[in-house]
């Protein structure tokens, strides 16, 4: 099914080539040459996925996708960008980006990354739209996620991590579960990405609340419990 993906890229020549090649693949393809068109547009929330370059004049890439989230807006973003250390990744992340994508890379790369941003978006069919594990409730199809009836507001990154990990409750989740079923890719094992992300998710979810839920299960990985039990 075609999916409409906006390319916000300074470069005219890159964004030419993206937004050709994604045409190609069957998919529809907008452009903004620079950060504030491109939230515009994006603000609009009529596209199935966003392809932003890092560095953009007027606007830079994370501003953007930070102004997209705080307007609750969770149009999956593939972050592109010459900034390929951990470090830099890490920052992408954090700024509600879903994944980091550094250049010089190729295009059936990006097309496939992009093709999973937006599956992981449409999630898979015939499974509960709503999960609970003790007082903490998730709901896939309003995005809503409680905790003794308080809102909890997460990115759409930690809302995925969040789903995956409650789908499992009371089961050991691996890092490799993690980044193949909620990154959809194998990310650099030296990379910490999954542990900010625990961490991060964890402090939402757990902070406030005398009993804790997402535990580290040392030397395998993550899970989920009711710890009253």
């Amino acid at each position: 099914m075609p999916m409409r993906i906006l390319v916000i890229e300074d470069d005219l020549d890159a964004a030419g080539y993206i937004t050709k090649a994604l045409k190609e693949a069957g998919h529809l393809a907008d452009h903004a040459p620079d950060g504030l068109e491109g939230y515009a547009l994006a603000s609009e929330g009529n596209y199935d996925v966003l392809v932003v370059d890092r560095m953009l004049p007027k606007l830079d890439g994370l501003s953007v996708i930070r102004s997209l989230r705080e307007q609750k807006i969770d149009t999956p973003v593939l972050i592109l960008s010459a900034l390929g250390q951990v470090d830099d990744r890490v920052k992408g992340l954090r700024a509600g980006g879903d994944d980091y994508l550094a250049k010089p890379y190729a295009f059936s790369e990006l097309l496939a990354r992009v093709e999973a941003l937006a599956r992981r978006r449409a999630g898979p069919t015939g499974e509960a739209t709503s999960y609970r594990v003790g007082d903490l409730e998730l709901d896939r199809l309003s995005h809503n996620v409680t905790r003794a009836g308080e809102e909890i507001v997460l990115q759409p990154r930690e809302f995925r991590l969040l789903e995956y990990l409650m789908r499992n409750a009371g089961q050991v989740v691996t890092r490799t579960m993690l980044l193949e079923n909620v990154w959809d890719y194998h990310f650099d094992p030296q990379t910490n990405v999954i542990d900010v992300h625990v961490s991060r998710l964890r402090s939402k979810i757990d902070k406030g609340h005398a009993t804790p839920l997402i535990h580290t299960v040392r030397g395998a990985g993550y899970m989920i419990r009711d710890g009253a039990r």
